[in-house]
């Protein structure tokens, strides 16, 4: 198998007042209308009750299910792009990331058969290379969350769309993946919006706190 290494993550200007990411009057089953918006660097938390929708709202911000209302980034809608492309620039990272292959090194390969991965955000996540080799099943919670992020990572998207991402983990895990989100916020002007319960967690990462409710947000 061969192995690119890519080069460290590209540095971006600094954020401006103009919103990246807007969602405007988005609305999905009998929730919503949400409207957000987000400016390059910035953190939203989203806090609510379990059950509420807020792993939804995600979805129908990255165009997983269906959903009125619209959302742009950079001021073109999702609609104008197609659905892997908006999904590559607004990246969705499950509390409990999907595998499909029995190896993770296999879920890191690129349509030409190589294996692309950027070494120091697998080291800032606690892992080397060799993880490529393991397999899926030995891989704890708190390991299948890294290594879905680290995955993400690699679309270099503009948004992340994260959903209790540090939820398996442990505090120094936990502080690691802030770092490294926040690093991700200063040098490359992405966008995050972060689901989580624990609200002292949304203050440390989060420039605004939203409570999503079905009605809307607060």
């Amino acid at each position: 198998m061969n192995l690119i290494v890519e080069q460290p993550l590209p540095y971006c200007s600094p954020p401006s007042n103009r919103p990246r990411l807007e969602v405007v009057d988005v609305a999905f089953l009998q929730n919503g209308p949400y409207r957000f918006s987000a400016t390059g660097g910035e953190c939203i938390g989203l806090s609510g009750d379990s059950g509420v929708g807020k792993t939804l709202l995600l979805k129908a911000v990255c165009d997983l299910i269906p959903h009125w209302g619209r959302v742009l980034l950079d001021g073109v809608s999702s609609e104008a792009m197609s659905a892997p492309v908006w999904r590559r620039r607004v990246c969705m990272v499950p509390a409990d990331p999907a595998w499909w292959h029995d190896r993770v090194g296999d879920h890191f390969i690129t349509p030409s058969g190589v294996v692309n991965l950027f070494p120091e955000v697998l080291e800032q996540l606690g892992f080397t290379t060799e993880v490529l080799e393991w397999e899926v099943r030995r891989l704890s919670t708190g390991e299948r969350q890294r290594l879905g992020l680290a995955r993400a990572l690699l679309l270099q998207p503009e948004v992340l769309l994260l959903d209790e991402p540090t939820s398996g983990l442990d505090d120094y895990n936990r502080g690691q993946v802030e770092t490294l989100i926040g690093s991700l916020q200063r040098t490359r002007n992405v966008v995050v919006v972060w689901v989580g319960h624990d609200y002292a967690q949304l203050e440390r990462v989060a420039q605004r706190i939203l409570k999503v409710k079905k009605a809307g947000l607060e």
